[in-house]
């Protein structure tokens, strides 16, 4: 499989016969440069939704419309996406499994909120959310925005990833020394990838404290644009 890292909580994963979009935020991203864009979304076949808020789905109905590919996500936010924006939409909740070609995807829970701003004011949409993805006879547990929790150990007994996608920079989840309890509480990871960090002066700007305090993963701080294969 081979990962590329978007900006702040947005990656692109090819795996198997798939290419997923991971809550792609592209404009306004200050990391992510506008040149970067089509390189970024070229060949996707499906956008997974977290959650609604504007760092996450920002772009998603610009990018299912213009690629002319499905979101997939939490039923009740999909379903409001597809009335109100007439998107190709999966839909399912958590605990349910999607298979997308050669690729599986279990919803998990998160901890966390789920808004968006329409004409009426900020509103809660659907509900947060994690994913499972899993293919190659491999698992991805990607966390969307959360704290630690203790439905952890129940993800690791179903599912056992060996990857985790972490967002882990403070302030609106959990910070570096949580995820790094987390990892080693309640999982088994062989590869970390931090995110949801560095991108504003509020977050936390390194990864060192999870790289210190979980010695057994090897941690990869991902930079933009630049693939890597795991």
């Amino acid at each position: 499989m081979k990962i590329t890292f978007l900006g702040h909580a947005s990656f692109r994963i090819e795996i198997a016969d798939q290419t997923l979009l991971i809550d792609p935020w592209l404009t306004g991203n200050p990391v992510l440069s506008e040149d970067q864009h089509p390189a970024a979304v070229a060949g996707a076949t499906h956008i997974l939704l977290t959650h609604a808020h504007f760092d996450h789905m920002a772009d998603v109905v610009r990018l299912s419309k213009e690629l002319n590919v499905p979101l997939v996500g939490q039923y009740d936010l999909m379903s409001w996406l597809e009335e109100s924006e007439g998107l190709s939409v999966v839909g399912f909740n958590k605990g349910g499994t999607v298979t997308l070609g050669d690729v599986a995807v279990t919803m998990v829970n998160a901890v966390h909120s789920s808004t968006t701003r329409t004409e009426n004011g900020l509103q809660a949409m659907g509900s947060e959310c994690g994913f499972m993805i899993e293919a190659e006879g491999r698992t991805i547990y990607v966390s969307g925005d959360t704290d630690v929790m203790a439905d952890m150990a129940l993800f690791n007994d179903l599912h056992e990833p060996e990857i985790g996608i972490l967002a882990c920079g403070g302030h609106f989840t959990m910070d570096m020394r949580r995820a790094a309890y987390a990892a080693n509480k309640f999982f088994n990871f062989t590869t970390i990838i931090p995110c949801h960090y560095r991108t504003f002066p509020i977050l936390e700007q390194s990864a060192q404290v999870l790289i210190d305090e979980v010695p057994s993963a090897r941690i990869i701080e991902p930079e933009v644009m630049v693939p890597f294969t795991l």
